[in-house]
């Protein structure tokens, strides 16, 4: 649980630990770019969490088909709207950046609040780039 936005670095420490032992403990590759892009994705989905709904957030990380699953619950009903690009606008472009680098993103009404997850690629494919959502 992270109940104020000093611990969403904790919440990032936390995607780095996890990931470090998925690669040491149970032998999946983690590249770099994934370590990155998890812990970019655990801040923006926090940050959110403590920014808009009251109460409390949960985070969620799991490993599943070669992919880490970052899911975030939260007490707040209100499913968000990601805004069109618009690089005038100052501020509001976090779920533009998820969406950008994540291959996935679903949100869903739970019976109490809502989760938002996002799927990031735990290795880049030598042949392709993973980068951003599948179309």
């Amino acid at each position: 649980m992270f109940e104020d936005s000093a611990e969403i670095a904790e919440a990032r420490a936390l995607a780095r630990s996890f990931l470090a032992d998925v690669q040491a403990i149970h032998g999946f590759p983690v590249s770099g770019r994934a370590m990155g892009t998890v812990q970019l994705v655990v801040s923006e989905l926090v940050t959110n969490a403590r920014k808009y709904a009251p109460g409390p957030c949960v985070l969620t990380l799991d490993i599943h088909d070669g992919a880490v699953f970052v899911s975030v619950w939260d007490s707040g009903t209100t499913l968000p709207v990601i805004l069109p690009p618009d690089p005038s606008r100052v501020g509001q472009h976090g779920l533009e950046i998820v969406m950008a680098v994540c291959q996935s993103l679903g949100m869903r009404r739970k019976p109490v609040g809502k989760q938002i997850t996002a799927v990031i690629a735990l290795a880049d494919d030598p042949g392709g780039d993973v980068l951003g959502m599948r179309m």
